[in-house]
């Protein structure tokens, strides 16, 4: 029995076999993730991003701002709603009082900006169209096969297309396949924000 190591052992073998941090990498470990909880608080109204990044020493403040940025990014996404798009203004809001390339930042922001105005103008006319086609598809398939199931029966029932389970199953495949799209490009501008300084 005394062969057998804790988990904790275990893990404290493999620490020592990694070696020595250097004291930037303690930094890091150190000061991310209260950028992190920063951000967490700054999205919910309970701390100010500027006041509480200059109560950190200037090496501590870069990491601080490195684990905020990453939070905030990565609450960017398509403004599906009223409550996400206020979520990625405020997040974008953000984001542009710790970064210091201001110009990069705002280019960054003007193509996403662009990704949601696709999304929610021509994108909503596109998921409108593409809705109607998969409906009159799915409604064809299903009479064909209530009727090869039924025979003449069939023309007699009143089926909801859109209420069947296989419809709907149908719809977000298409659904995510149009958001697919969006999303390729947003996660690419998201990593653009996250290389500059």
């Amino acid at each position: 029995m005394s062969d057998i190591k804790s988990a904790y052992e275990i893990a404290m073998e493999k620490i020592k076999d990694i070696g020595d941090a250097t004291p930037e990498e303690r930094l890091k470990w150190k000061f991310t993730p209260k950028g992190g909880e920063l951000a967490g608080k700054y999205m919910k109204d309970e701390a100010n991003l500027q006041t509480e990044l200059g109560k950190y020493k200037d090496e501590e403040k870069k990491y601080v701002a490195q684990g905020v940025t990453a939070i905030l990014t990565r609450i960017i996404d398509l403004p599906k709603n009223d409550a996400v798009a206020k979520n990625n203004k405020k997040a974008m809001d953000g984001i542009k009082l710790i970064k210091k390339d201001k110009a990069g930042v705002e280019n960054v922001f003007s193509k996403i900006r662009y990704i949601f105005s696709h999304f929610t103008e021509q994108g909503k006319d596109q998921k409108r169209q593409a809705y109607e086609q998969v409906k009159m598809e799915f409604g064809a398939k299903l009479k064909q096969a209530m009727q090869q199931q039924m025979g003449a029966n069939a023309g007699k029932m009143n089926i909801d297309v859109e209420r069947h389970p296989q419809f709907q199953e149908e719809w977000h495949k298409v659904l995510a396949r149009m958001d697919a799209q969006y999303l390729e490009h947003l996660n690419e501008y998201k990593q653009d924000i996250l290389a500059l300084s």
